[in-house]
């Protein structure tokens, strides 16, 4: 009788699940759930409104997820959950919230309905960017080692900028809440019924070291001295590796999910991470680029190499018995989606809407008709800041070239290019710093629907891309984790190699450079780099200027 496991995306929108055949990696039943709240960013439920750059969201929506998905594809496929013998679940990181000890959201709590801190904080508020300027300062003031980790320089995305925008705007909430925790291990504790934390955010979000353990008490007191027993106070120092068995499916879990108690809970993991082995990847020097509303790179070394710009390097942060390489780009999903919803004619909506094809669809169609250059445009990618390798949310975005002849086409197609760019600056970052990158994958959405991005991408990386097999890239890997958690002998694996093995894959369409592309786009890089570095390393700040000048106005107004 065939073993099954069932693997939970948690997304910036949405949640899927996919069912997954343990011995084949086939996908038998696929179920998504969109969060009813959204992104919240610029007021709360209740229109308490919010300030700039705040993203939040509603725990509520993650459990409804598991109460619609897990119970749909059980119902679609047929399978019985005496077959389910595991379920592993990924997330965007970092995304953390505040809870109580038993694990219950304060935003749960009707004294704290209205108070924006006791909200999740999506990976992409960007609040609190003064935190981890001042973080960053202390950091190398004192000669922190463990900064060079991260590529010198901590993202105002991760855990501690957060939790001291709490601690310095609503005291109060920082003093209720019993543990900070990522959105990754909170939904497993709500399956398990127990607190555990996860190597993966732990080290890449959270400053922690296989070997070192977390930065010592008096870094964090010197950041304010009610954070000098922080990581005591409200985390935990028990770091569980990936793949590790957090529990099983409680009674409650299974009442609301439809799983059997007793079911296997794999620890939490993070949405990019997860990705690897669900493409077969089990070594090192391939770089795997998990593109969506931004895009997350992961690669695997053998050696632990600091290369300034990158988001961290972790042991067994990715797969065990590797160093795991995170860098990413916090707008390119993002960034067309805001293109086609702000600065599209009604007539092309119109003739779209004609021709009965998805907007982007459409404008796709028309940008895949101009050759490398022909646009005469050039973009920065940086609608959401950047995060590798400027790690500054502050930077803005950048449309050079524009002329009154210019069409919607070809600035699409140009931020499109941008994002490539970005990709390639990282990747060149890497090599500069004696980390190899050989080959190149690439996951998530837009690798999935969008054959013109592929081939731009291939074009300007001067590298094959190889696609992932699957539509559901991080439930495939978590679902791989599930097995690994349940073990061999429940029918699953003893290691995530072997479980990569039979349960990954990828597409038989790669897509290979065109050399007279490649050839253009070189020289377009070339002025992208001068661009990046004159605007992105101080030689001219205007960027910030103009979003403090808006900060300002905006706050008088």
């Amino acid at each position: 009788m065939p073993k099954y496991t069932i693997g939970v995306d948690y997304g910036s929108l949405s949640g899927r699940a996919v069912l997954v055949n343990v011995q084949t990696g086939g996908e038998v039943a696929s179920s998504v759930y969109e969060y009813p709240h959204a992104v919240m960013d610029t007021n709360l439920p209740d229109g308490t409104p919010l300030g700039h750059d705040w993203a939040l969201q509603d725990p509520q929506d993650y459990l409804d997820v598991l109460v619609h998905t897990i119970p749909a594809v059980l119902l679609e496929s047929g399978v019985s959950n005496e077959d389910v013998i595991g379920i592993g679940t990924d997330f965007t990181a970092c995304t953390v919230l505040p809870v109580k000890a038993d694990g219950t959201p304060l935003c749960f709590l009707p004294a704290y309905q209205n108070r924006p801190h006791a909200y999740v904080k999506l990976w992409k508020h960007h609040a609190a960017q003064d935190k981890a300027n001042r973080l960053n300062a202390i950091a190398m003031a004192r000669g922190e080692k463990w900064l060079q980790n991260y590529g010198g320089k901590i993202s105002s995305e991760w855990t501690f900028p957060k939790i001291w925008q709490i601690l310095d705007e609503d005291p109060e909430i920082y003093e209720e809440m019993d543990r900070f925790i990522e959105a990754a291990d909170w939904i497993i504790w709500q399956l398990c019924g127990k607190e555990t934390r996860n190597s993966c955010t732990a080290g890449y979000k959270e400053l922690w070291n296989k070997k070192t353990g977390f930065p010592p008490d008096s870094f964090f007191k010197a950041l304010n001295p009610r954070l000098e027993h922080v990581i005591d106070e409200k985390f935990s120092r028990s770091i569980l590796p990936l793949g590790t068995c957090a529990g099983t499916v409680t009674p409650q879990a299974a009442k609301l999910t439809g799983l059997k108690a007793g079911t296997a809970v794999a620890v939490g993991n993070v949405d990019a991470h997860v990705c690897v082995p669900a493409v077969g990847i089990d070594g090192p020097a391939k770089m795997l680029a998990i593109m969506g509303t931004s895009t997350c790179h992961i690669m695997m070394g053998t050696e632990e190499r600091q290369v300034p710009g990158m988001c961290g390097v972790v042991e067994d942060g990715v797969m065990p018995g590797y160093f795991g390489y995170e860098a990413g780009q916090s707008c390119v999903g993002d960034h067309f989606a805001w293109f086609v919803k702000n600065s599209l004619p009604a007539a092309y909506l119109e003739q779209a809407e004609q021709e009965q094809k998805n907007i982007h669809q459409f404008l796709r169609e028309k940008a895949q008709k101009l050759k490398p250059g022909e646009n005469g445009l050039l973009a920065l990618d940086w609608w959401n800041g950047n995060r590798s390798v400027l790690v500054d949310v502050d930077l803005t975005g950048l449309l050079l070239g524009m002329t009154l002849q210019t069409r919607p086409e070809e600035i699409y197609r140009a931020l499109i290019e941008a994002t490539a760019y970005g990709t390639r600056m990282i990747i060149e970052n890497y090599r500069e710093n004696g980390v190899p990158v050989r080959e190149f994958y690439a996951s998530g959405g837009i690798s999935q629907k969008d054959p013109m991005t592929m081939q731009i991408y291939a074009d300007v990386i001067k590298m094959p891309i190889k696609i992932a097999g699957s539509r559901q890239g991080p439930a495939l890997g978590a679902a791989i984790f599930a097995a690994v958690a349940a073990g061999g002998a429940a029918g699953g694996y003893e290691n995530v190699f072997a479980a990569a093995r039979k349960m990954g894959k990828i597409k038989e369409k790669i897509y290979y450079p065109i050399p007279e592309n490649t050839a253009v786009y070189d020289k377009l890089f070339a002025e992208y780099r001068t661009l990046h570095d004159y605007f992105g390393r101080g030689a001219n700040n205007v960027m910030k200027r103009l979003k403090e000048m808006r900060k300002y106005i905006g706050a008088e107004c």
